[in-house]
């Protein structure tokens, strides 16, 4: 699977670009803090891995956090799971967010001194399908976060309760999570276009004591009514008190800003509210407050923040749900807090910068995206498709936006390659310096029509991470060069390794990606996984002491790394490992071929599989270009490509053609439930059906496994 790297790179940073990056200043002050010396990036990674408590401590007093009480130490042991960070230390992570000390700057003699924050200065760019972009300064964020904040403690909501939402990615959405962090409460969300079964599977587990929700959305250029969906919801979560309703599809939905919040202020209706009018003990969408009737509940409330332990719980995240109920991931204030306050390293944010990252409510990638507010930068927000009214949809926000740093997934980049997009030619890009890319291995391919078609001075970051951890362990660094198909390096405190089967590291060789040093990020627990076993099993069962990731990666000798896909999802032909990146992209280099899906599966009685002892067969599912049909010379070519960028061994054994690939809302795709349908399993086992931002998509594969006849899971390659 190893290929020759490249030696030429795409992109290099110019020495001033190196000069003035976050990340030089950051490897200067540690340095001298630490009494060392980092010639370059490789150095201060090590670094960071090898002197752990050094590193964290370094991020802690570099980016200047607040807390009430400061840490009496930062790591207790290395040890996972279990490892306790800056314990006795007492912070909120909304606060340092929206106070007023927020940013560090350096002298020249290198003492650091606080800047304030311009309350005019704008905070949040938003758009969506239904809403013309807008702004948000970091005034009208606090003053409605105030609001919101006194609303819900009105609601009788504090420390520990649960609040979740049913929302898509807009203001409102931010405002409820950083009330909701400011009390002290937890957080969790899920995109509107989830079905009732997918929420109700995820948020039943955590007992929420409040539920916020749209009446519904617009996606594609259609409206989505969720009334309904929001109605079946709560019949199934009996812990919900109250509710409170956004009216965002309705004619009259607009723009909660200051001016609305102090609108709604001023109904003297609303004004004799008080705490004990809170309506039902179980309340329904027909007897809900509205966002407007919440903000007014808080009139007049400052702004205040709970001071919590370090790793008192923030948030809950979900595994894709897939198959079985997600697994409830619980990270905490100091732990989040911190990591993104290290990630602006890496992502290189600047006064003045416009972040945006394409993602729903109910990705990481969202909560990933908030944290950019805890740099120097504003952060864009979008609702809607990425391909309505065509392709160009994000490249035009990025035009009117004025986006500085475009985060998109693979997929994206490679559909607007095969459609022959044209972004520099038909968009003004000027504001544009970086694109970053994750959801999926981002291929060579892609790499190249970046610097041919967006530009050539645009620095492309790919990222590889997870929900487990809520940041990325492999990504980009503004000091490197970028090389195609290459991630540029191993994120700093990341102890990211290859591990063959004995659990031994190796370098340019692809195997397991491990970590093997705690970060403070990692989930405190999993809800309702009281003795530990599923988080341990979830991480540590194949190399104890260790993060198994689930990913396939080969790290390179100058540091980068490639990422193959999943290893729970991997081809093995006699003896051969072929990450499914791979084939996808050896099938994508056909130009008919615009998605695949491939999965292994047993052999039928007597069929030459080609594959011995294995007894398994090869399948790939294409979905081809419009009016394209799959016939014997474009099946033949397709396997040329495949034989020729892969081995003779993965050379599918068939190849079908489909309408769609089944994926997950955010854009993976679905090889393991595949297999699983294909092998027997009944659909609602092998995948949760809501979670899919294309449902129907698997109705094909459920006829295909009916033509195939009953296999077993004891079939060979069923695991």
């Amino acid at each position: 699977m190893s290929s020759a790297p490249s030696q030429t790179p795409l992109w290099e940073p110019t020495a001033a670009d190196r000069e003035r990056a976050e990340m030089t200043r950051f490897m200067r002050w540690a340095g001298e803090r630490n009494g060392r010396e980092f010639a370059d990036y490789d150095e201060l990674w090590r670094w960071s891995v090898d002197e752990l408590e050094q590193f964290w401590a370094s991020i802690w007093e570099f980016c200047g956090v607040r807390c009430s009480k400061t840490y009496e130490q930062v790591l207790d042991e290395r040890r996972m799971p279990g490892a306790q960070w800056f314990a006795g230390a007492e912070l909120n992570y909304a606060e340092n967010m929206l106070a007023d000390l927020r940013s560090v700057d350096f002298s020249a003699e290198g003492m650091r001194s606080p800047r304030r924050r311009d309350p005019a200065e704008v905070a949040v760019l938003h758009c969506s399908e239904l809403r013309e972009l807008d702004e948000l300064t970091w005034g009208e964020l606090t003053a409605q976060v105030a609001a919101t904040a006194g609303g819900l403690r009105a609601l009788g909501v504090g420390r520990g309760d649960r609040v979740v939402a049913y929302m898509p990615n807009i203001p409102e959405t931010l405002i409820a999570f950083l009330a909701v962090a400011s009390i002290g409460a937890i957080w969790s969300s899920a995109a509107p276009e989830f079905g009732a079964r997918s929420v109700i599977d995820r948020f039943a587990q955590i007992e929420p004591k409040v539920l916020l929700a749209v009446d519904g959305y617009r996606h594609g250029g259609k409206d989505f009514d969720r009334t309904a969906v929001v109605q079946s919801i709560l019949a199934e979560l009996p812990s919900v008190q109250h509710t409170v309703l956004l009216p965002y599809l309705s004619q009259d939905a607009a723009l909660e800003d200051t001016a609305l919040v102090d609108a709604t202020l001023e109904d003297t209706a609303l004004e004799d509210m008080g705490p004990e009018d809170t309506g039902p003990e179980r309340a329904g969408p027909d007897a809900s407050l509205s966002w407007n009737e919440l903000l007014a509940r808080g009139k007049g409330v400052e702004l205040s923040f709970e001071q919590v332990p370090f790793d008192h719980p923030l948030w809950v995240l979900y595994s894709s749900g897939t198959t079985g109920l997600p697994k409830a991931i619980v990270q905490g204030h100091g732990g989040i807090l911190i990591e993104q306050l290290k990630k602006r390293l890496h992502l290189e944010l600047r006064a003045g910068d416009r972040m945006f990252w394409f993602t729903t409510t109910g990705w990481m990638m969202w909560n990933f995206l908030v944290g950019c507010l805890l740099s120097d930068a504003a952060i864009v927000l979008y609702d809607g498709s990425p391909a309505h009214p065509d392709l160009g949809a994000l490249w035009s926000l990025a035009e009117r936006a004025r986006i500085t740093s475009l985060g998109v997934s693979a997929g994206l980049l490679a559909s607007c390659e095969k459609a022959g997009v044209e972004p520099a030619r038909d968009y003004d890009l000027g504001a544009l310096r970086a694109i970053g890319s994750t959801g999926s291995p981002l291929a060579p391919e892609s790499f190249k029509w970046v610097y041919e078609h967006v530009g050539s001075d645009i620095w492309l970051f790919s990222t590889s991470g997870g929900t487990d951890v809520c940041t990325a362990f492999v990504g980009g660094c503004p000091l490197l060069p970028v090389y195609e198909g290459e991630l540029q390096c191993r994120i700093l405190g990341c102890a990211v390794e290859s591990f063959d089967e004995q659990g031994r590291g190796h370098l340019d060789q692809v195997g397991e990606l491990v970590i093997t040093e705690p970060m403070p990020s990692m989930p405190l627990f999993l809800w309702g996984d009281e003795d530990g076993e599923r988080l341990r099993e979830s991480y540590f069962a194949m190399y104890p002491g260790v993060w198994r990731h689930g990913d396939w990666i080969r790290v390179t000798p100058r540091g980068g790394a490639v990422i193959y896909g999943r290893s729970d999802s991997t081809i093995n032909r006699q003896g051969v490992r072929m990450g499914t990146s791979e084939i996808y992209r050896a099938a994508g280099a056909v130009p008919e071929v615009l998605d695949a899906i491939v999965v292994d599966i047993p052999a039928r009685p007597g069929e030459d599989n080609r594959v011995g002892a294995a007894e398994l067969r090869m399948v790939l599912f294409v979905v081809l270009a419009p009016g394209t049909t799959l016939d014997e010379q474009l099946s033949a070519q397709i396997k040329r490509r495949i034989r020729e960028y892969c081995s003779p061994r993965h050379v599918p054994n068939e190849i079908r053609q489909i309408d769609e690939v089944p994926r997950t809302l955010s854009g993976k795709v679905l090889e393991v439930p595949v297999k699983r349908i294909l092998m027997g399993a009944p659909p609602d086992q092998a995948a949760s059906v809501d979670s899919l931002a294309n449902p129907r998509s698997l109705d094909y594969f459920v006829e295909l496994a009916r033509e195939l006849g009953p296999q077993t899971a004891d079939s060979p390659g069923a695991r």
